[in-house]
């Protein structure tokens, strides 16, 4: 017996096909462009290598370029611009060399081949480009001075698929500074290399967390339920905030033990780490019951929720303040399941985090 296909059915696998064939043609126009501007910044270079090392001689020749190309080529080509290609230039070619070296194209035939051809025997043999990002990506990305936070930010951009103005407010809620304060040098060396790798529990916690996306800010008072109102309106964004791999289950969960009523906040389900994830939210300092309400809420669901091929649940109360003692000797030093952190309604001072990791 054949199956027919109905009329909506043939709609929607055609309109499906197209805008497959948009986002790969979308990508690969990106690449293109962004490898033309790298290739256009090592000209800039091995110009100004041939004896014209001058700054005002250097910045006179590219206000000359930049009006003969704007003329023909249109947008694209101002002074600014052609200084972000030199600078991109000068910041990734040796990432570029490295990643053409290992796909075996010489530097030789490097300097012979077009953009276009590069990048279609680059992507041939690695099936990737070395530029995985938008030219407005990299602009942003070249202005960050530190390497190892660069690379950071770069490697999760591609990961997470963040857009232009996500990068900016991961950078601006200085995501890395907060990643770092929990790491030693080593694995903080490691952010750069492989991004924010998750294995354990405590490699998916943050702290602070940043909800200045939630506009309470604005007041001069909020209760515990105008949080969790302002999270929820805001979910997705919350969601970004936590990190990779959160899920949302649930809101107010009710749980019932022996003839009391309880309700968890948040609850999110990790899927790197096979988890779920409660949260609690709480607008002054944390004190002792709060520990130890997570802890129960957390033995619960290991208990009564949780598969038994699943992973521990994870316990996070956001406050707004704890004291660490209190945490410590509640919890004692084999807790690898609770975890308090703390939330901030604005983006916190860059520098204050990073003075605070280099003590």
């Amino acid at each position: 017996m054949s199956t027919q296909i109905t009329g909506t059915q043939l709609y929607k696998s055609i309109q499906n096909l197209v805008e497959q064939s948009k986002r790969v043609l979308y990508t690969i126009a990106n690449v293109t462009i962004t490898e033309t501007y790298f290739n256009v910044g090592r000209m800039i270079v091995e110009h100004e290598q041939q004896g014209n090392k001058k700054a005002a001689y250097a910045k006179a020749t590219l206000v000359t370029v930049s009006k003969k190309l704007t003329a023909v080529l249109g947008k694209g080509f101002s002074v600014d611009n052609l200084e972000n290609m030199r600078r991109f230039y000068l910041l990734y070619k040796e990432d570029y060399s490295k990643h053409i070296q290992k796909n075996n194209i010489s530097e030789t035939m490097s300097r012979k081949l077009s953009a276009s051809q590069k990048s279609e025997i680059v992507s041939r043999k690695s099936g990737s480009s070395p530029f995985k990002l938008s030219w407005s990506h990299y602009v942003f990305l070249c202005n960050i001075e530190n390497i190892t936070e660069r690379k950071f930010y770069e490697i999760e951009t591609a990961a997470e698929n963040w857009s232009l103005r996500e990068l900016k407010r991961q950078y601006e809620s200085a995501l890395f500074e907060r990643l770092a304060l929990s790491r030693n040098k080593k694995k903080v060396k490691q952010l750069s290399k492989k991004g924010h790798v998750i294995a354990t529990p405590s490699d998916a916690i943050k702290d602070p967390y940043i909800l200045e996306f939630l506009g309470l800010q604005e007041k001069e008072y909020f209760s515990q339920t105008d949080l969790e109102k302002a999270i929820i309106n805001k979910l997705e964004h919350f969601i970004l905030e936590l990190g990779k791999g959160f899920l949302f289950v649930d809101r107010q969960k009710r749980i019932k033990l022996d003839s009391d009523d309880y309700k968890i906040d948040l609850v999110f389900y990790h899927r790197i780490l096979r988890c779920f994830v409660l949260t609690d939210l709480k607008i002054g300092t944390l004190q002792h019951k709060d520990i130890g309400q997570m802890q129960m809420y957390v033995n619960y669901f290991d208990e009564e929720i949780k598969a038994e091929e699943e992973s521990k649940t994870i316990g996070i109360i956001l406050c707004k303040n704890k004291k660490e003692s209190t945490i410590k000797y509640t919890l004692g030093k084999n807790n690898r399941q609770i975890f308090a952190s703390k939330y901030k309604i604005f983006f916190p001072e860059k520098q204050i985090l990073q003075l605070i990791r280099e003590q």
